[in-house]
């Protein structure tokens, strides 16, 4: 761990709540060109610098009703934000503000001025649930929160000690918006260190517990300028439009970090289900869309059902994360498109995206190789590495690191200065990394490992199986054995005759070992918010939702 500058914060909470400096991974000094001054505001630069550069009257915000926002509008009501925070709120360098609300310009207005009122962004979604946001803004000591005003309910009800809850978008006399008109247009970033902690996110949940992610200021702007920059290689006329939400790292970095450094704009949607998506990009001629393996393959549905529906010619690039990107959902991508998906592993721990390839360097049924400025290696569970062609934990360092918010799992996530993402890879002799499994989803049968999503990707190459998650289920004998809950597509009916047709599918794709031992038929996989699958309930007895007639389970 290098030697922290000294920090603008007057409240030291997040810095005191650093790991210690034994348990950081080894960061790496960012490529050539790219930003490393000691003082930084990354608001300031995503915005002001932006605004000079490309010119105030670019726009950077639009919504689906057509309202455009330029950067030079986005500045004035960020700055003006800014000063009710400090002047009306009192709130000072350091203090944690939750933001909560759907993707709109003005939560993202709301997350630029916390930053460049040097203050800590935190934040949730506005899916989660009052306890979620309890045990969140306890976690973060969070003094204030911006709350969009028809997401207020739920914050109310988590019941925080000492929070104060200034809402936004409502006819209240002291509505933030309202307060924000009486303030100057012009507020001066407060001048944080480089390594002051700029944001903090949680993770989403798929393993039980969140974990608090700090971030500091020059994180934001390193994915920028690793990923975006050399990666997607955004243009300033680029419309970025997706569907994670603001609160998901996945989100903030492809509908806001990455469009205003490169003076490009971004559609915020707040509903942008697959369908809706679509619609988007046509009506709007959106250009980059982000979004999950799960939504890309929904939209290959309807525009096979519907070709003529939706015109998607703007499109140029399209990311997709969040989940593993199965070789035949790439292809079927392009072969309805033409257009290479650029899959990417990321993880809030670090932010955004640190394995991808584009265009010519894309390889159907790999992640890809490290993204410029980052290093990735496969190793044992000692930390040794593993030969290529072996399965072992993917270990990730870059410049941006794991920093656990006062959290003894920073011990498990780092290790030998690496970070252990969790996920379980095979390095190709040619430098290319390949998705196994996460390694919780290894399912040890019998004396053989059996990876879910290899199972999973057999059940949905089957014509009837819409969305499949496969788990590992205690067995007295077999040590474990390989469940399958699946999804149907409409008009498939579950039964024993389904049953037998699935394993039958997959026992003639795969070892017979691998084929499920039982399958559980769904109207839906659980998942988070943010889209991802939440295989810890499928383990264990808590929730999920069966819908009425939809269920059958077969056993060998």
């Amino acid at each position: 761990m290098e030697s922290l500058t000294p920090s603008a914060h007057r409240d030291t909470f997040a810095r005191d709540r650093l790991p210690p400096p034994e348990q950081w991974p080894r960061l790496l000094p960012p490529p050539d060109g790219l930003h490393n001054a000691d003082r930084l505001n990354c608001a300031a630069e995503l915005l002001d610098r932006t605004a000079e550069l490309f010119g105030a009257d670019r726009p950077v915000f639009r919504t689906g009703t057509g309202e455009v926002w330029s950067y030079g509008g986005l500045r004035e009501r960020v700055d003006r934000i800014a000063h009710v925070l400090t002047s009306d709120l009192g709130v000072v360098p350091g203090n944690r503000v939750l933001l909560r609300g759907p993707t709109t310009p003005w939560l993202a207005a709301c997350w630029l001025a916390v930053l460049k009122a040097g203050a800590v962004a935190v934040t949730v979604l506005a899916q989660h649930r009052a306890q979620e946001l309890a045990t969140m803004c306890e976690m973060a000591r969070a003094s204030h929160a911006l709350c969009d005003s028809r997401s207020v309910d739920d914050l109310v009800a988590a019941r925080v000690p000492g929070l104060r809850i200034t809402a936004y978008g409502g006819d209240a006399p002291d509505d933030l918006l309202r307060l924000a008109e009486a303030r100057p247009g012009r507020y001066p970033a407060v001048e944080t260190a480089a390594d002051d902690v700029a944001l903090i996110a949680f993770t989403s949940g798929t393993t039980g517990r969140p974990k608090g992610c700090m971030h500091f200021h020059r994180d934001v702007l390193a994915v920028a300028d690793t990923f975006s920059r050399q990666v997607l290689r955004p243009e300033p006329g680029d419309l970025f439009a997706g569907s994670p939400p603001l609160g998901f790292t996945f989100g903030l970095g492809g509908l806001v970090i990455f469009p205003m450094r490169a003076g490009a704009s971004a559609l915020l949607l707040e509903q942008a289900r697959p369908r809706e998506l679509l619609a988007a990009v046509a009506e709007h001629r959106v250009s980059v869309l982000f979004t999950a393996p799960t939504a890309y393959r929904v939209m290959l549905d309807e525009l096979a059902a519907r070709p003529s529906a939706y015109d998607i010619s703007s499109l140029r690039r399209c990311v997709s994360a969040g989940e593993n990107l199965l070789a035949a959902t790439w292809q079927s991508w392009f072969d309805r498109t033409g257009l290479r998906l650029i899959n990417g592993i990321g993880a809030t721990e670090l932010l955004h995206i640190f394995i991808s390839a584009a265009d010519e360097a894309v390889r159907p049924g790999t992640t890809g190789v490290p993204v410029p400025g980052w290093q990735a290696c496969v190793v044992d569970r000692t930390g040794a590495p593993v030969p290529d062609g072996e399965p072992g934990l993917l270990a990730v360092r870059g410049p941006v690191g794991c920093r656990y918010l006062a959290d003894p799992r920073q011990r498990e996530y780092v290790r030998n200065g690496w970070n252990l993402t969790g996920d379980t890879y095979i390095r190709e002799p040619d430098g290319y990394f390949r998705y196994v499994a996460r390694a919780d989803d290894m399912i040890i049968s019998a004396g053989y490992n059996i990876a879910g999503p290899e199972v999973e990707d057999a059940l949905l190459a089957h014509p009837d199986v819409l969305e499949a998650a496969v788990v590992g289920r205690p067995d007295e004998v077999r040590g474990q054995t390989v469940a399958a809950y699946v999804v149907l597509r409409e008009g498939a009916e579950p039964g024993e005759e389904t049953v037998r047709a699935l394993r039958d599918f997959v026992g003639a794709r795969l070892a017979p070992y691998k084929r499920p031992h039982s399958v559980v038929f769904l109207d839906a996989l659980p998942r988070t918010p943010t889209g991802k699958l939440q295989r810890f309930l499928l383990r264990g007895p808590g929730p999920v939702h069966r819908g009425p007639g939809a269920v059958h389970q077969g056993i060998q």
